[in-house]
């Protein structure tokens, strides 16, 4: 049964993805005044799949320096690590009930960084190269003030369980609690996915498409299925945490759709950071504020303890 429920979450994370594409097709044309994709299929609706068809039926090529085994397993474990987080989906039924679901996320996403700089690393370009170290530096500097951020709410709620986020937000959202750090977390997730405006991994204006440039067909299919899948989780992860979660309520599935949408959304509006910008934010901005936060919650967590208890 753990292994039949497993493969249906990653079969309906994928459907998803290829229904977040076509989403962020549709929004982006309706944002620059045009429409998206509407040809195949009832308004478009069958696109996403016939764009993976055309990808993954393309001819494979590979670059004749490129160190050829890591060139082509890098995909397949960006992918991979991608749907592994869905593992700690925080279901009702107990199937993967993670009592330290938390910390498998941070190590997934840490791991992730490692595909991203084989990728780049063994194309043997060096634009390829110069993405993949811009992304290693972005990922690894937005995982300080994530996991921090993170902490702030495990101190809080003592767990780091999922299903304890749902339990605790049941008379109020932790939005209303701690709003900037909700921000922080939004513009976190931003960065740490490489979406605009922090895209510098795929810097299409000076980097010819950064980490990926050497990738064609398959390969690249499935560095974008891992990222719109990480997409797809840290918009679930933040409907966990900030909006309530009640799994069995269809209202969880429509934040979760909504703050999808806010990713796509920050991407039709709002221009590519300058790259010194990016990192004095993380590093003079978001450390600071989610350090401050920390040290705030441990102090209202042990007044409690000590007085009120």
């Amino acid at each position: 049964m753990n292994l039949l429920s497993s493969l249906l979450l990653i079969i309906c994370v994928l459907v998803g993805v290829a229904f977040l594409t076509l989403l962020e097709r549709k929004v982006l044309g309706y944002i620059q005044i045009r429409k998206g994709p509407n040809k195949v299929g009832f308004c478009g609706i069958v696109q996403p799949f016939s764009d993976a068809i055309k990808l993954f039926t393309k001819e494979q090529t590979y670059p004749i320096m490129s160190n050829y085994m890591s060139y082509y397993i890098s995909p397949i474990m960006s992918l991979f690590l991608a749907l592994m987080i869905w593992m700690i989906f925080p279901y009702g039924t107990n199937l993967y009930s993670f009592n330290l679901g938390l910390l498998f996320f941070l190590c997934c996403t840490s791991m992730g960084v490692y595909t991203v700089m084989i990728a780049g690393w063994s194309s043997n370009s060096n634009y390829a190269l110069l993405g993949g170290l811009r992304a290693v530096a972005q990922t690894i500097s937005y995982e300080v003030s994530m996991a921090l951020l993170m902490m702030s709410f495990v101190i809080l709620i003592g767990s780091y369980n999922l299903l304890d986020f749902y339990i605790y937000q049941q008379n109020i959202w932790f939005m209303f609690l701690s709003f900037p750090l909700m921000l922080a977390w939004l513009t976190s997730s931003l960065a740490e996915t490489n979406r605009t405006p922090f895209d510098f991994a795929e810097g299409e204006s000076e980097l010819v498409s950064g980490f990926n440039v050497e990738y064609s067909s398959g390969g690249f299919a499935l560095i974008f299925l891992a990222e719109y899948a990480s997409i797809l989780f840290m918009s679930m992860l933040f409907s966990v945490m900030f909006l309530g979660s009640n799994l069995f309520s269809i209202f969880f599935y429509l934040k979760l759709v909504f703050i999808g949408f806010v990713f796509i959304w920050v991407r039709g509006t709002l221009p590519r950071y300058r790259y010194d910008k990016l990192m004095y934010l993380a590093w003079k901005s978001y450390l600071p504020l989610s350090l401050n936060y920390l040290m705030f919650f441990i102090g209202v967590k042990l007044f409690l303890m000590f007085y009120v208890i």
